[in-house]
C-alpha cells in the first residue's frame, strides 16, 4: 500500500473518536447518531443512485438490515453512550481497534475458520491490550464500569456485524449497501433520541462536529477504507490498526487536551502488536491459499478477512 494511502485512510479514520467525542460533549449521544445515520445514508444512497449500483432486494435486503443494526447500531449507539460516560477518545480507539482480533475468534467459532496459533497469540495480546488500557478505570471504579461495558458492546457489536456481512452480503455494492445499513440503524438511533432527553452544550461545535462526523468519517471515511481494501486487500489494510489508536491518540490531545495515561500507553503497544500479528497471519493463510493477490478478486471477497469492508467503524 502507498504511504500516501495508507496515511490518509488512517487519518481519517483515527479522526471519527475525537470528531465524535467532540460531538458527544456538545449535544445529546442518540441525537448526534440520528444525525449522523440520516444524513450519510441519504448522502450514500444519493451516490450509489448516481453510480447505478444494484440495491438488495428480498432476502438480501433483511441480511443487510441484520449487519447494519449490528455494525451501525450496536456499534455506535453504545460507544457514544460510552464516550457520555467519560471515555476518552483514545480508549475507544484501543477497544475498537481489536475489532479484527475479534471477528478472527467469531469466524472460528460461527464460520469453522481455522484459528491459527498467531491469532490465538493475537486474541491473549488483544485482551491484554484491553485490560491494559482500562486499568485505571477498573481501579477507580472496583471493576467494570458503564463505560468499559459499553466499549466492549461496541466491540463486539462490529465484530459480530463484519462477520454476518461476510457471510451473508459480500456480494452486495458497497454504497447500496451502506446507504441501508445507515438508513436502517437510523431508525432505534431516531427513537433512542427522541425518548431520551435532547440537549445541546454548544449549538456552534454541535453544528461543526455532527458535519465533520457525517462528511469525514460516515462518509468519506467509508470511501477511502473501502477502496484500500478493494485495491490492497483486507491484510494490508488491518496493519493500519496498528497505528490508529496511536493516531487518535494525537488528534485527540491537539484537539480535545486528553492525556494518555500508562495503562493506555500500554494499551496501544500490545493493542498494535495484536493487529499486526492478527494482520501477518490472515497473510500467511491467504497467501498458503494462493489469495494474495486482491487484484484476482476484485468483486469478491474471501470467506472471511480480518477487516470488512462494509464494517467501517467511523
Amino acid at each position: 500500500m502507498p504511504l500516501r494511502t495508507a496515511s490518509t485512510v488512517t487519518f481519517f479514520y483515527a479522526l471519527g473518536y475525537p470528531i465524535g467525542n467532540m460531538a458527544v460533549h456538545a449535544m445529546s449521544p442518540m441525537a448526534v447518531l440520528a444525525f449522523r445515520f440520516g444524513l450519510a445514508g441519504a448522502i450514500l444512497g444519493v451516490w450509489a443512485l448516481v453510480s447505478k449500483a444494484g440495491w438488495p432486494t428480498g432476502r438480501k435486503l433483511a441480511h443487510v438490515a441484520v449487519a447494519g443494526l449490528l455494525m451501525q447500531a450496536v456499534q455506535f449507539c453504545a460507544l457514544y453512550y460510552a464516550i457520555q460516560h467519560g471515555a476518552p477518545a483514545v480508549l475507544c480507539a484501543v477497544v475498537i481497534a481489536m475489532n479484527p482480533v475479534a471477528t478472527g475468534v467469531l469466524a472460528a467459532a460461527f464460520l469453522r475458520d481455522r484459528l491459527t496459533p498467531g491469532r490465538v497469540v493475537a486474541l491473549v495480546l488483544g485482551v491484554a491490550a484491553v485490560l491494559a488500557a482500562c486499568a485505571s478505570r477498573l481501579v477507580a471504579e472496583g471493576g467494570v464500569d458503564a463505560a468499559v461495558l459499553l466499549l466492549l458492546i461496541a466491540l463486539v457489536g462490529i465484530a459480530a456485524g463484519g462477520v454476518y456481512q461476510q457471510r451473508f452480503c459480500a456480494d452486495v455494492d458497497f454504497r447500496a449497501s451502506t446507504a441501508v445499513q445507515n438508513a436502517v440503524a437510523f431508525v432505534p438511533a431516531l427513537v433512542l433520541a427522541l425518548t431520551t432527553p435532547f440537549v445541546v452544550h454548544d449549538a456552534t461545535k454541535a453544528v461543526f462536529a455532527v458535519a465533520g462526523v457525517v462528511l469525514l468519517n460516515a462518509t468519506l471515511g467509508v470511501s477511502l477504507y473501502v477502496r484500500a481494501i478493494n485495491l490492497h486487500g483486507a491484510s494490508a489494510v488491518a496493519m493500519l490498526f496498528c497505528l490508529i489508536p496511536a493516531v487518535a491518540g494525537v488528534l485527540s490531545w491537539l484537539m480535545l487536551g486528553e492525556h494518555v495515561d500508562i495503562g493506555v500507553a500500554a494499551g496501544l503497544v500490545l493493542g498494535a502488536l495484536a493487529c499486526w500479528l492478527n494482520a501477518r497471519s490472515g497473510r500467511k493463510r491467504s497467501g498458503e491459499n494462493g489469495q494474495d493477490d486482491p487484484a484476482r478478486h476484485r468483486g469478491r471477497q474471501h470467506r472471511v478477512d480480518a477487516v470488512h469492508d462494509a464494517a467501517v467503524a467511523r
